[in-house]
């Protein structure tokens, strides 16, 4: 038997062949214009970048140094002022604990005898820690170390609270000034225009604690060291009370003036009879680090 169709079929191919010839041809003439026009843009592409320009670059340096302030900025202002705050709280907690030599602290009664005149000590060297401050108005386990000076570098920056050298000390009769940064450092007086008619006010020292009663708030500039004499405001006056003035920087962020807390003394209580009641908050932390 034969294969039927065999011619005719090769007939068909070579036809079909001549048919696919024409096609490939044709896409070829088409493909050829695309080619040479992806060509000339591939040749386009492929031109050199232009260098960056000195403004180009400047600017760049300005982002990144705008972005490293603004960082440190918020280092310096919430971070870091956390760390120190809470340094501060624990140097004056140890302190405490310190002269009460490892003992329990009990809390005075409410009704208790006359104290008599409060014990005046020596004033101290130059960054010698010999107090506390405790505020409730600024929280109820707020205190912070009292250091000896002004001194931005040996006090303020690092302990928190400075005594006014030349001033009078816890107690005495005049004028017992400190001061410390409203903002930064710890903050330590970031609140001092809350303080309300009547707030408490101590400082602890080895002798016992010295209450003072917040009477008013004045803003003077940054020059105004009238603030500072044994009566405030009156050059030459003899004192007869027992005065603290508290000052700090304003407005806040800023020193063009400063605000100053005046408050009067009421009474102390000596170690060995007990912390006021007030401060309970402040014992049970030294019962609690203990």
């Amino acid at each position: 038997c034969r294969i039927t169709g065999h011619g005719r079929d090769s007939s068909a191919n070579a036809l079909s062949e001549e048919r696919l010839s024409g096609n490939e041809q044709e896409t070829a003439d088409r493909i050829a214009p695309m080619v040479l026009e992806d060509g000339r843009r591939s040749r386009r592409r492929a031109k050199p970048r232009r260098r960056a320009s000195f403004i180009g670059v400047l600017g760049e340096i300005f982002i990144t140094a705008g972005v490293v302030v603004l960082l440190f900025l918020v280092w310096q202002t919430w971070v870091n002022n956390i760390f120190v705050s809470n340094t501060q709280r624990d140097e004056a907690l140890e302190q405490s604990q310190e002269w009460n030599k490892g003992e329990a602290v009990k809390l005075a009664p409410d009704e208790r005898a006359d104290p008599g005149v409060p014990i005046v000590d020596e004033a101290p060297g130059e960054a010698q820690v010999f107090g506390t401050l405790i505020v409730p108005r600024f929280g109820a386990d707020y205190t912070r170390p009292i250091a000896e000076s002004v001194s931005l570098e040996r006090v303020l920056n690092t302990r928190g609270v400075g005594h006014y050298t030349g001033t009078q000390m816890p107690g005495e009769v005049g004028n017992f000034a400190v001061a410390a940064h409203r903002t930064g450092w710890g903050n330590p007086f970031y609140d001092i225009n809350k303080l309300q008619l009547g707030d408490s006010v101590y400082v602890e020292t080895e002798a016992g604690w010295y209450r003072y009663v917040f009477r008013s708030l004045e803003y003077v500039p940054a020059s105004g060291v009238g603030v500072l004499n044994p009566v405030p405001q009156f050059d030459g006056a003899v004192a007869s009370d027992r005065i603290m003035t508290l000052t700090s920087c304003n407005p806040i962020y800023t020193a063009d003036e400063r605000i100053i807390a005046y408050a009067v003394y009421d009474t102390w209580y000596p170690r060995s009879e007990g912390a006021p009641s007030e401060i309970a908050a402040i014992v049970n932390n030294l019962e609690g680090a203990g």
